[in-house]
């Protein structure tokens, strides 16, 4: 399984954790690598383990989801995050999503659908439930974040689409006929420019508004 995407589960729920294994082992192109049942674990073994993909819940005791996704971002750590949960209400999902998280589903998610979204959040997509994706379209439409769209160039908001297609920078650069540190210097423009974090948050705003390669 040299190639299988490496999976880390983090849930406080014993029987949560245990059916997600058991339905990700026969999976093969998935490996589960470890679990834990809270955030601060979590955390420590994402470091140890060097997962691919984290399965993460929001809701857990000690250090919540939201607050260990805010770690590994600060650690700047490779692995992209699926949350799954059963908490739907938007003071959940907006946290989650601003914290970095790749990818929102709840608990009561078909089980395929669970492993083509771990595989999906894997290739560098963003992966939103219909539900989700509508608290966030709603969340945007009370703010001042679709103005912000207009201080865009046209090739920043090309580059944007394409980030919001998982394409890593030389994909970019490829598809755009740029060189790498052109590439780099319009996603740093842009990220300036809308007031987020990093290319995650970059490809959750491009989906907000339609934006695509």
């Amino acid at each position: 399984m040299a190639d299988a995407i490496k999976v880390l589960l983090v849930d406080d729920h014993q029987v949560v954790r245990r059916g997600l294994r058991t339905f990700l082992e026969v999976q093969d192109d998935i490996e589960v690598v470890g679990e834990a049942a809270e955030g601060a674990e979590g955390v420590a073994l994402a470091g140890e383990l060097q997962p691919d993909v984290v399965l993460m819940d929001i809701k857990m005791p000690g250090m919540d989801g939201v607050e260990a996704l805010r770690r590994l971002r600060e650690l700047d750590h490779r692995a992209r995050v699926l949350v799954v949960t059963s908490f739907t209400e938007q003071r959940t999902v907006i946290p989650a999503l601003r914290a970095g998280a790749a990818g929102y589903v709840y608990k009561d998610i078909d089980p395929d659908a669970l492993a083509g979204a771990i595989r999906s959040v894997h290739a560098g997509h963003v992966l939103l439930q219909p539900e989700v994706a509508g608290a966030l379209l709603s969340q945007e439409e009370s703010g001042s974040g679709a103005g912000r769209a207009g201080s865009l160039t046209e090739r920043e908001r090309e580059v944007l689409g394409l980030i919001a297609d998982g394409r890593a920078n030389r994909e970019i650069a490829r598809a755009l006929v740029l060189s790498e540190k052109t590439v780099k210097t319009h996603v740093s423009n842009i990220l300036m420019k809308l007031d987020l974090a990093d290319r995650t948050q970059a490809a959750l705003w491009a989906v907000r508004h339609g934006i695509s390669g």
